[in-house]
C-alpha cells in the first residue's frame, strides 16, 4: 500500500514554480512520476507579490505535472523562503509530574509547545521549532532523551520565525489554485534534505541554495540544524546588473549569463566578444566576455560575502563549531561557471556543487538531478516522509479510542465530519507545525 502512496512537492520560487509528483520505490528511493514547471511571475525575492499571477503559475505547473503523470494532484507540500525569515536560539524546560516514568513523545511535545508561547514581534509567527540538544536533570548534551528517567527536561531550540502575512499569502495561492496544503517547510531545510549526506551533516556543513530571488543558507553540525538564514538576493540581481551594465534587455542578459557568464574574470581574454542583435533595426551591440564576467564577479562576490558573514556569525571560526565538510552549493545559481572556485577563494572552505540525486531512483531523468530542482525534490521527500509517518502512527493508534473533544475542535460543517476524524487519529503525534498548518487551513477556510 505504502509504495503506491504519492506525494507532491510544490516549489514556489521567484524564477519558476515547480510541481513534482513522486512515490517511494521498493529500494526506498524516490521515483518521480511527473514534473511540471511554469514561469513564476508573481513572486519577488521569495515573497508573493501578485496573488493572481502566482495562482495562474501554480495551476499551470500542476496541470503539466498531472498530464505527464496521469495522477490527480490534491494536496501539496510547499516551501517558504523570503527575506522575512529569521532564526533565533532559545532554551526552555518543563518539570515533569512524575520523574519515575520514562520520558516519551508527549513530554517533548509539551516542551515544544512551551517554546511556541514565546512572544514574537507583531505580525510574526513561529514556523519551525527544532530541538538542538537536550538536558535531563543535570546531564547535558543528550541527543535523544526518549526512554530516560528525569524530572526536569530542558532543551536548546533553533526557532525559525516568519511573517504571518507572507505565509498566509502562500496558503491563499495554493488554496485558490484548488489544492490542499498538507505541510509548509522552510526551503533551505528542504534543499538540505535533498542534497546533503548524513556524514556531511555530522561533520558540519553549510548549504547555500542560490535561487533567483533569494539565497538560502542552512548550517548543520553533529547531524543537527544549527543556523538558517535567507539573504534577499540571488541570480536575478546578477541578471539586472548585466542588463544595466551592457544596456540590453532582460531576456538577452539572462541568456548571456547562462551561456557565457563566469564568476572569475581572469578566465576570459580581451578578444572574446559576443554580438547581441539590436532592438528593432538598431545596430548590434558588442560585449566583451571579460566585461561580462567582471559584472558577474562583483555581484557574486557580494552574495558570497553576505553568506560568509552568516557562517561566521554562527561561529565557524571556533574549534567546536568548525564546518569540516565545508560548503555545498545548490539551486539554479550554483550552475554559474567557476562559482565553486570563487567560493573556495573567498571563504577558504572546501566547496562542492550539490545535486539532488542521492535519494532519487537510479533510472531518474537527468534533468531532475539539476541543482535547480533541489528544493522541489526536498519538498517531495518531506511529503513522502510525512505520509509514511502517518501510516505508521495510524497503525499504532488504531486500537486507541480518540477522545471526543479532540475531534470536535475544528469541524466547520457537518458534511465534513468523515474527513477530519480520519485525519485526527494520528493527532497524538502531530508536531506543532502540523497544527500550525491546520490553523492556517482553518483561517483560509473562514476567509472565503
Amino acid at each position: 500500500m505504502e509504495n503506491n502512496k504519492i506525494a507532491v512537492g510544490l516549489d514556489i520560487g521567484t524564477t519558476k514554480i515547480v510541481a513534482m509528483i513522486g512515490r517511494k520505490n521498493e529500494y526506498d528511493k524516490i521515483e518521480v512520476v511527473g514534473i511540471g514547471k511554469a514561469k513564476s511571475l508573481g513572486v519577488k525575492r521569495g515573497v508573493v507579490s501578485n496573488i493572481t499571477q502566482t495562482i495562474q503559475s501554480i495551476q499551470q505547473a500542476v496541470e503539466e505535472a498531472e498530464s505527464v503523470s496521469g495522477h490527480k494532484i490534491e494536496d501539496v507540500v510547499v516551501g517558504i523562503a523570503g527575506q522575512h525569515i529569521r532564526s533565533l536560539h532559545h532554551s526552555d524546560y518543563i518539570t515533569r509530574d512524575n520523574a519515575d516514568e520514562v520520558i516519551d513523545d508527549s513530554d517533548i511535545e509539551d516542551l515544544v509547545n512551551q517554546v511556541h508561547k514565546l512572544v514574537m514581534l507583531p505580525g510574526e509567527e513561529i514556523i519551525h521549532v527544532l530541538p538542538q540538544e537536550f538536558k535531563v536533570d543535570s546531564q547535558a548534551d543528550i541527543k535523544e532523551p526518549i526512554g530516560m528517567y528525569g524530572g526536569r527536561l530542558e532543551a536548546n531550540f533553533h526557532v525559525v520565525v516568519g511573517q504571518v502575512s507572507s505565509i498566509r499569502n502562500i496558503g491563499r495561492c495554493v488554496k485558490s489554485a484548488g489544492l490542499d496544503l498538507s505541510d509548509i517547510t522552510l526551503e533551505p531545510l528542504a534543499s538540505a534534505s535533498a542534497v546533503l549526506s548524513q556524514e556531511e551533516k555530522e561533520a558540519g556543513v553549510a548549504l547555500i541554495d542560490i535561487g533567483g530571488g533569494t539565497t538560502d543558507l542552512a548550517i548543520f553540525k553533529d547531524g543537527i540544524i544549527r543556523h538558517t538564514a535567507v539573504i534577499p538576493f540571488g541570480g536575478n540581481v546578477i541578471t539586472d546588473d548585466i542588463k544595466e551594465g551592457c544596456s540590453i534587455i532582460e531576456k538577452q542578459a539572462e541568456l548571456l549569463k547562462v551561456k557565457f557568464g563566469s564568476a572569475w574574470p581572469g578566465e576570459n581574454k580581451e578578444t572574446e566578444i559576443v554580438s547581441i542583435p539590436g532592438l528593432r533595426g538598431r545596430e548590434p551591440k558588442e560585449i566583451t566576455l571579460k566585461n561580462l564576467s567582471k559584472i558577474i564577479h562583483a555581484r557574486v562576490q557580494e552574495i558570497i560575502e553576505h553568506v560568509y558573514l552568516e557562517i561566521k556569525n554562527y561561529g565557524h571560526e571556533t574549534q567546536k563549531r568548525k564546518l569540516i565538510a565545508g560548503i555545498v552549493l545548490t539551486g539554479g545559481g550554483s550552475q554559474l561557471k567557476h562559482l565553486r572556485q570563487l567560493v573556495e577563494y573567498i571563504t577558504g572552505m572546501d566547496a562542492r556543487i550539490g545535486f539532488p540525486n542521492e535519494h532519487l531512483a537510479g533510472d531518474s531523468d537527468d534533468i531532475l538531478s539539476s541543482p535547480s530542482y533541489a528544493t522541489a525534490v526536498g519538498l517531495l521527500m518531506q511529503g513522502l516522509h510525512k505520509d509514511q509517518k502517518e501510516v505508521e502512527v495510524q497503525e499504532e493508534v488504531i486500537e486507541d479510542v480518540v477522545p471526543e473533544n479532540q475531534v470536535v475542535e475544528n469541524i466547520p460543517e457537518p458534511e465534513e465530519i468523515a474527513e477530519p476524524v480520519k485525519e485526527e487519529k494520528p493527532k497524538k503525534k502531530k508536531s506543532f507545525f502540523e497544527k500550525f498548518t491546520e490553523g492556517l487551513k482553518d483561517f483560509l477556510d473562514n476567509a472565503e
